[in-house]
């Protein structure tokens, strides 16, 4: 699948067969994650590869919308490392561009995910770093659910002109695409 493809094909996937994600499949989009940009190059990220039913039964008790965790075969924590940080407070744009790479990943993989925000709600933070044992300096950011989608994604266009400015604000003077 072309990347263009995977990122209109991407979308928030929160039904699953029972079929379980290969290794393979998890080294993949754990590489992919990991060729993510960042701050000063220093890839402050940490992921917590979660296949275990009995913890993934536990993820819906620390977050409130992860009712699909439970029926998913994989989840990924996407964990920033504020000790290895270069640039204070970059870490959150690094690992979501690491997460972002994972869900293209996972679609070219011919998986479906969804990813559930952690970080900066505090006790969101605190229940997972809680449940998965981090170190003080590890912040939990997303966990991501992943799975066989039980349905197939269509590719969809969401491109909007109107939200589109020319050389600076200017509402109405949009460009011509």
């Amino acid at each position: 699948m072309d990347v263009i493809t995977a990122i209109h094909t991407r979308r928030s996937v929160r039904a699953y067969t029972d079929a379980p994600v290969d290794d393979e499949a998890v080294r993949t989009m754990l590489a992919a994650a990991m060729t993510a940009p960042s701050a000063g190059n220093e890839q402050p990220w940490e992921f917590v590869i979660v296949n275990d039913a009995a913890i993934l039964a536990e993820i819906p008790t620390v977050h409130p919308y992860a009712g699909m965790a439970p029926k998913a075969p994989l989840g990924i924590l996407v964990c920033g490392n504020t000790a290895k940080e270069k640039y204070r407070g970059f870490w959150v744009q690094d690992c979501s561009a690491a997460t972002e790479n994972l869900l293209l990943a996972a679609v070219g993989c011919g998986l479906g995910a969804v990813w559930l925000g952690v970080y900066p709600v505090e006790e969101r933070v605190k229940a997972f770093a809680a449940l998965f044992g981090l170190p003080e300096e590890v912040i939990p950011m997303a966990f991501v659910v992943i799975g066989h989608p039980k349905k197939e994604q269509q590719p969809q266009n969401r491109f909007d002109a109107s939200k589109t400015h020319l050389n600076g604000w200017q509402p109405g003077k949009l460009p011509q695409f």
